[in-house]
C-alpha cells in the first residue's frame, strides 16, 4: 500500500520508482523519470520557465524533498556534493541495474536512458528486482558499435565523445542524445529528443 502511493505521488511529477535497495533496517528506493511523460511536466515548472542555472537540479530538489516530506522520508541527492552519494552502488544493488558493454548502467524498464532525479530512504522492507540482465539476451549489442568515433572501444574516452558532439559531425547526437544509448532496444524511443538535446548541451 505504502509503495502504491508512492507511485500515485510521483505519477503527478512524471516521476517514478526506479528501484530499491537495502539499506539497514529500512531502505532506499531510487526515483527516476517516467518518460516520455516526465519533459513536459518538467517544462512547465517555475526552475525550467526563470532562466537561472541548473534548473532540473533545482526542480529535482524542490520535487524530491516535497515527495519525501508526504512519505516521512529522507530525501537524498545525485548532485550537490562532494561528497556525493553511492546512487551506481545503490542502483547495482536493487537487482534492476547491471554495467552495460560500454560501462554505462542499464535498467530492466529504462535502458541505456536510466537516470536519477532523487532517493528516498524510509522504513521498510527493499522490493528488489528480479529481472535477468537485458544485456545477456541482447543481439549484437548494439550499443557498443553505435558510436561513430569509438568512444566506448577502450572505456570512455570523454574528450573525443564531447569533441564529436561539439562538432557538425555530431548534430544528431547533439539534438536527438547519444547514439549508443539510442541503440539499446529498453526503453528505445522513450526519450524525448528535446530531453535528449537538454542534456546533450549540459554536458559540453
Amino acid at each position: 500500500m505504502v509503495s502504491d502511493d508512492l507511485d500515485t505521488t510521483l505519477h503527478q511529477y512524471g516521476l517514478r520508482q526506479m528501484g530499491d535497495c537495502p539499506d539497514g533496517a529500512g531502505r532506499i528506493t531510487l526515483v527516476g523519470p517516467d518518460e516520455p511523460r516526465f519533459w513536459p511536466i518538467f517544462c512547465d515548472s517555475a526552475e525550467y520557465k526563470d532562466g537561472d542555472d541548473d534548473p532540473l537540479d533545482r526542480w529535482s530538489h524542490r520535487v524530491v524533498s516535497k515527495v519525501a516530506m508526504q512519505m516521512n522520508a529522507e530525501p537524498l541527492f545525485p548532485f550537490g556534493g562532494p561528497p556525493y552519494a553511492p546512487f551506481y552502488t545503490w542502483a547495482v544493488q536493487s537487482g534492476r541495474f547491471w554495467p552495460s558493454p560500454i560501462g554505462f548502467l542499464v535498467h530492466d524498464e529504462a535502458g541505456l536512458f536510466a537516470s536519477f532525479r532523487g532517493a528516498l530512504r524510509w522504513n521498510g522492507d527493499a522490493q528488489l528486482g528480479t529481472s535477468e540482465q537485458p544485456c545477456l539476451t541482447c543481439t549484437g549489442q548494439p550499443c557498443a558499435t553505435a558510436c561513430p568515433v569509438g568512444a566506448f572501444n577502450d572505456g570512455y574516452d570523454v574528450a573525443t565523445c564531447k569533441a564529436h558532439v561539439a562538432s557538425a559531425a555530431g548534430d544528431d547526437c547533439r539534438r536527438a542524445g547519444c547514439l549508443a544509448r539510442r541503440a539499446c532496444p529498453v526503453g528505445q524511443g522513450n526519450r524525448l529528443p528535446a530531453q535528449a538535446a537538454f542534456h546533450m548541451e549540459a554536458f559540453l
